[in-house]
């Protein structure tokens, strides 16, 4: 069903739910919260626990005063709280609160509570009239992404529709495997996941949605897998000196791990069969020249190469890195760049080089796999930073030659149980081994007491001509007011760092031109300081970049902080990790000092995977490896077994389930493979 079929969503509502890719109730229903707020009774303040999200009851007892810091806009003012106690508020850029707030009247002030010396504060507290408050005490209110014109409240008005008019399919999940695992029906599970009865029903039903997800992107990996497990090579190469002189060129030596992951690389492209390898490599680890190297083997046989990257920027830098090589070691390849933002008359003349076998290479984005783009002699496919794209679009690249060989890339650390699972469908290959000549990132766990040392030491290293990163979990004000956000912070840092240093913004709400055009800039130096989302997790490749520090880390897993920690470390001077935590709870501490004591992505991962539990449900956020709609590879990695067990059950008893009885399966992983979507990490 259309969403304009719903009451009050009209063609410019849904523009905005478009750019969520919610079109129809179907995608609207399967657009799960991304946290719930659980709305307590007020607290008396001398019992209000600090460094948490509280609600108080008061007046205002002071004049509401406004002042302007280096463009910034700060209101404050003193609440008398009920039972006793003074709080003291402050908000950034809200000056009509002036006039819009009354003394003589109580509010419902609900916010991240601080010591900050002597006085207890909230910044930026949402404001309650008693009466509304009281309606929500006692619930789980579902909290969705949103975007610029679009708030929570409006998709959650459009849910509540949508479940009301949305006939539901027949449950997809046989009776035996539901009643197996102890799995709510399908409806029950959607129905709870945005409005809850209690924090049970809402781990039982995404427990049942999560195994749905893992199960079905299982079944249609291991069918696929079937289809090119055995495939003869069509592309049968040789060994060719131009590698090995290559390699004896380089100014570095490769590492044993290198040399051994190239080795198997060669004998997988030499051999009777087609090449799916998977290469897994901490971040720093060499797999990009790896990758050249295997391409440089496909040219010099004769054939064409193509590698697919995440982002504009990263596609960009391989093609400088090649471009530059093949003019300093006289390599035979002809490299070309194919993104969206070619222009047209350029993209023509480069479809044509492809065509007619002139250029041998081809970098590119998602544009690599468009119908208009016709390879001459395809051979070899390698895809960077694979949990970034579907098993659908890798497919559709390899398809577009032959049986294609395929090599794929990733810096995210996944314990090999788990990577045998997700990568059914490939052969594994580790790089367990840094360059010797990389130094060591030096790491530190602190609360927000440190956050002015921490400016202060960014300003310094600024100062030396470097550049610093500071990630925050949240993109603009208003989604959850305990998290910093992106475009707040900003605006914080403007008012707190040198009016000499250049700052700017970057999250995944931004139109991917304008995404290019930051990190550009900031590649080229034009920004100083680059505040944005978990966005830059693949994105560029920064070596001036010596800072980065991450706000509300104990919102994150591990493995995703080790993965966002290594966007610095690419170039010869030290380089700095700051984990700012609002949390000083043992479990979180104990977490993060894992991070505080190791560099070693593989280590980290297996340490995430044993920390986390069913406590982290609503905390923590994916850890950034295929980035599933609700499922976490790491917090979630009894349920991948348990679904990886029920695929191969499923698959054993009918392969291409054609019976009746796996009718309703089969007809929603067809759906499903139609429908399939990358949920990107915002």
């Amino acid at each position: 069903m259309e969403l304009t079929a719903l009451k009050g969503i009209g063609e410019k509502t849904a523009k905005l739910f478009d750019k969520l890719h919610i079109r129809t109730t179907d995608e609207l229903l399967t657009y799960y919260p991304r946290d719930y707020e659980y709305f307590g009774e007020p607290a008396v303040l001398s019992q209000a626990a600090v460094d948490e999200v509280v609600a108080v009851s008061g007046q205002i007892s002071t004049s509401i005063a406004a002042r302007h810091v280096s463009g910034l806009n700060i209101t404050s003012f003193e609440v008398a709280c009920a039972g006793g106690g003074t709080l003291h508020m402050t908000y950034f850029n809200m000056p009509y609160l002036k006039n819009s707030l009354k003394r003589e009247r109580r509010y419902i002030f609900r916010g991240y509570l601080q010591q900050k010396g002597s006085r207890l504060v909230m910044e930026q507290a949402k404001i309650y009239k008693p009466e509304e408050y009281e309606k929500m005490v006692g619930h789980l209110m579902p909290r969705y992404a949103t975007t610029k014109g679009l708030s929570s409240n409006a998709i959650t008005k459009a849910v509540r529709q949508a479940l009301a008019a949305q006939p539901f399919v027949p449950d997809p999940l046989p009776d035996k495997i539901r009643e197996a695992g102890g799995f709510c029906m399908l409806e029950e599970a959607v129905r709870q996941m945005h409005f809850p009865d209690g924090r049970e029903a809402l781990v039982e039903a995404r427990k049942r949605l999560v195994f749905d997800e893992f199960l079905f992107f299982i079944l249609m990996l291991r069918r696929m897998r079937e289809e090119i497990q055995v495939a003869e090579n069509p592309y049968p190469m040789i060994e060719v000196a131009q590698t090995g002189r290559l390699i004896e060129a380089l100014p570095y030596r490769l590492t044993n791990a290198q040399m051994r992951v190239w080795k198997e690389i060669q004998a997988d492209m030499m051999s009777g069969y087609v090449m799916n390898r998977l290469i897994q490599g901490d971040v720093g680890s060499g797999k990009t020249i790896l990758a050249f190297l295997a391409l440089l083997m496909c040219v010099s046989n004769g054939y064409q190469g193509a590698l697919m990257a995440p982002t504009e920027v990263l596609a960009a830098q391989h093609y400088e890195t090649l471009t530059q090589m093949q003019k300093k070691y006289a390599l035979p390849i002809h490299p070309v760049l194919l993104t969206g933002s070619v222009k047209a008359k350029e993209r023509r003349e480069i479809y044509d080089k492809i065509l007619s076998g002139e250029a041998n290479i081809i970098l590119g984005t998602h544009a690599l796999i468009q119908a208009k783009v016709k390879y001459h002699d395809l051979a070899l496919v390698i895809t960077d930073e694979q949990h970034r794209f579907g098993v659908r679009q890798r497919e559709s690249l390899a398809q577009k030659g032959r049986q294609v060989h395929v090599l794929v890339m990733s810096a995210t650390p996944i314990p090999r149980t788990l990577a045998i699972i997700l990568y059914g469908d490939l052969h594994i290959s580790v790089l367990e081994e840094l360059p010797a000549n990389r130094l060591p990132i030096k790491n530190c766990v602190v609360n927000p007491s440190y956050r002015e040392t921490a400016y202060r030491f960014i300003e310094k290293e600024v100062a030396a001509g470097h550049q610093v990163y500071v990630i925050c979990p949240m993109v603009e004000e208003g989604e959850m007011e305990e998290l910093e956000n992106v475009v707040s912070y900003a605006a914080k840092l403007k008012g707190v760092l040198s009016p000499s240093i250049q700052i700017a913004t970057l999250h995944g709400k931004m139109r991917p031109a304008d995404k290019n055009r930051v990190m550009e800039s900031f590649a080229d130096h034009q920004i100083d300081v680059l505040v944005s989302t978990t966005v830059i997790e693949v994105g560029i490749n920064v070596p001036n970049a010596t800072v980065m520090m991450v706000e509300n880390a104990e919102r994150f897993g591990l493995a995703q902080l080790h993965q966002l920690r290594g966007r610095v470390g690419r170039g010869s001077d030290q380089s700095y990790c700051i984990f700012m935590s609002k949390s000083n709870r043992p479990e979180t501490m104990a977490r993060l000092k894992i991070l505080n004591e190791s560099n070693d992505g593989f280590y980290i991962a297996s340490q995430d995977l044993k920390l986390r539990g069913p406590g982290d449900l609503f905390g923590i956020r994916q850890s950034g490896a295929l980035s599933f709609a609700l499922g976490d590879i790491f917090q979630d990695a009894a349920i991948l077994q348990q679904a990886s067990d029920w695929a191969d059950r499923i698959l054993s008893e009918d392969a291409s389930l054609s019976s009746e009885y796996y009718a309703p399966l089969r007809e929603y992983l067809e759906q499903a493979a139609i429908n399939e979507v990358d949920f990107k990490t915002i």
